[in-house]
């Protein structure tokens, strides 16, 4: 199911779910949303702290639900990422979100809630949030694009290690800790069938290793139409080398497989974290010559 594009006038939510901001580091992207003719709502406990969240479990569960169930707010957008979203997924009633869906935004740590919501069949928006609106003013614009229901299409630089195809199927994801954390959980998704996109940051080498296996044991790598790998950034090795970079971890754990695969696709933990959408079906064609990405 996908949400209602936004229109001008209409109410977008900021909350945070994970790590705590300040009023300075949002204020940029409020008057960012409010040039597009949006209205800016602020939840309630968004500048509380308790040490490095925003505010207590309940005070951030409290926030978020209170922008699933006001029908006024027609998005909700992650203040920023950091760790904290997977502390209070099971405190949020989804009831009338699923009644009355709406657009939620954020990536890194927000996959929690992309991949739960998932499970409800309902698109959600992987893209930058408001801590990174000024890093990157294309990153920024796709948002806005998305948001608005413009057309939505990419095209990723050539990388040694793409396997050649096309597939046109659900895309899913996020940040690859994430996913690997969230196995066996009520959030867990099924990626049967759907091209799965991934992307991390600042993670060491075997760990990569580690998560890419457990993907695989899981039976999450076989069934896939394809994989498009985003950002894989700051990452970290031993004293003694693994050997391998984190792309060629990766391609290792597929090479089996015949379906499409992409890397350094423009998203993730990068400035250039294009916007996409989730839960969607998208063509992805990748040849010697090109990688695009089409919504």
């Amino acid at each position: 199911m996908t949400p209602a594009y936004l229109k001008k006038g209409d109410k977008i939510g900021i909350a945070a779910c994970a790590r705590k901001i300040s009023v300075n580091e949002i204020q940029p992207a409020v008057d960012i949303l409010n040039s597009w003719g949006l209205e800016v709502v602020l939840s309630k406990n968004l500048f509380n702290a308790e040490n490095q969240f925003s505010g207590t479990d309940e005070e951030r569960s409290e926030d978020l639900q209170m922008m699933l169930d006001d029908e006024s707010v027609k998005a909700v957008i992650s203040a920023r990422g950091g760790y904290g979203t997977m502390r209070i997924i099971d405190k949020i009633d989804f009831t009338q979100f699923k009644k009355n869906p709406k657009w939620l935004i954020g990536y890194s740590d927000i996959t929690v809630l992309h991949s739960h919501i998932n499970n409800f069949d309902i698109e959600t928006l992987h893209a930058t949030m408001p801590i990174n609106f000024t890093k990157n003013a294309e990153a920024t614009e796709t948002l806005r694009k998305a948001l608005f229901g413009e057309k939505l299409s990419y095209e990723a630089e050539v990388h040694h290690l793409n396997r050649k195809g096309i597939a046109e199927a659900e895309l899913i994801g996020g940040n690859l800790s994430l996913l690997y954390a969230l196995t066996g959980s009520p959030s867990d998704i099924d990626t049967k069938g759907k091209i799965l996109f991934i992307e991390d940051l600042d993670e060491y080498l075997y760990h990569i290793d580690r998560m890419m296996l457990n993907l695989k044991r899981g039976g999450k790598l076989s069934h896939i139409a394809g994989l498009v790998v985003g950002g894989l950034t700051d990452m970290k090795d031993n004293i003694i080398p693994f050997g391998k970079t984190a792309e060629e971890i990766i391609f290792d754990a597929v090479k089996e497989y015949s379906y499409p695969v992409c890397f350094n696709f423009p998203a993730g933990h990068i400035d250039k974290n294009s916007a996409l959408y989730l839960g969607r079906k998208v063509h992805l064609r990748i040849t010697d010559d090109t990688a695009e990405l089409c919504f």
